[in-house]
């Protein structure tokens, strides 16, 4: 039972590390994405200020422009707190003295396991679940309670055996000293006839014990079933909006250029090219985070099918 309680412990462990880790990268992307609006709102606003210079468009525009580069500017930062904050949750989370350790993301995307096969997974669940590995070890321990409660009512045989020493000293007219050494045993069996119906009870509430053991393990194998069929489903809709997204970011990419080119012809408001950058930026935002929420239903069913070891 402990170890398996360990077991469960740990799994539990490797289960928010990565999920944790994921996010780091999640945020990174996320702060590349805002440098990258930064770095399209500042384009935006050395245009703007030259043209303003020329007279060509108003104080207004370049107001605009410049209430657009510090919005951007501003999410930038608040972002380097969140990835920040990420950091340390890592650090706290591997025990690490210095929470303030910095991290280094290689990875650029959240990659996730498109080929996970729900049948192999849910039969792994059944065998490797450690929450029905547990219930069924309680109910192995209640079975050999209620064997040695029925135990009480078989006959019983005891032998008894010892080796013994005597010393006897006798009067000087006889003789001096007489040693005697002796091996004795015997063999005992027994019944217990009537004990208060003590033995009838304790077998009854093992075996009342095992009955109810076995309806938990019914219930906790459907809770476990629910939250399969829950994740596994989440999974599959996460996989399919991230192709959406994939496909909504090019769109917006390519809407963008457009813009940009129309922008710097002067055939294109401000207003115009900032609904282009903004649809550019959420179109890379839905898709980061369907891209992270596919990789937290991997986890969770990895985990809950025992197999989240495998990332080791």
């Amino acid at each position: 039972m402990g170890e398996l309680k360990t077991r469960m412990n740990i799994e539990s462990f490797l289960s928010d590390l990565i999920a944790e880790y994921n996010n780091l990268i999640q945020q990174t992307i996320r702060m590349n994405n805002l440098k990258s609006a930064v770095r399209l709102s500042r384009e935006r606003l050395r245009i703007v200020e030259a043209r303003y210079n020329i007279g060509n468009l108003s104080r207004l525009d370049l107001q605009q422009a410049r209430v657009d580069f510090n919005t951007d500017s501003s999410k930038l930062i608040r972002q380097h707190e969140v990835l920040y904050t990420t950091k340390i949750r890592i650090n706290q989370l591997v025990a690490e003295d210095n929470v303030g350790k910095n991290i280094c993301v290689t990875d650029t995307i959240i990659n996730y396991n498109s080929l996970l096969d729900k049948e192999t997974l849910w039969q792994k669940t059944l065998k490797q679940n450690t929450y029905l590995q547990i219930a069924q070890r309680e109910k192995q321990v209640k079975a050999l309670e209620l064997q040695s409660a029925r135990s009480a009512s078989y006959p019983y045989l005891k032998l008894n055996a010892g080796y013994g020493y005597d010393e006897n000293i006798y009067e000087y007219a006889t003789y001096k000293k007489q040693n005697n050494l002796g091996f004795n045993y015997g063999i005992s069996l027994g019944y217990n006839i009537f004990d208060g119906f003590n033995r009838s009870r304790k077998q009854k509430n093992a075996q009342i014990a095992i009955n109810n053991q076995e309806l938990v393990i019914s219930e906790l194998t459907l809770s476990v079933k629910s939250d399969f069929s829950n994740l596994w489903m989440a999974y599959l809709n996460n996989m399919e909006l991230t192709k959406l997204e994939k496909e909504n970011l090019t769109h917006a990419l390519e809407n963008y250029e457009i813009a940009i080119e129309r922008y710097k012809l002067g055939d294109l408001s401000g207003i115009e090219l900032r609904e282009a950058q903004n649809s550019l930026l959420e179109a890379e935002e839905r898709l980061v985070q369907a891209q992270y929420l596919t990789k937290l239903c991997e986890i969770s069913l990895m985990e809950i099918s025992g197999e989240i070891m495998a990332y080791l």
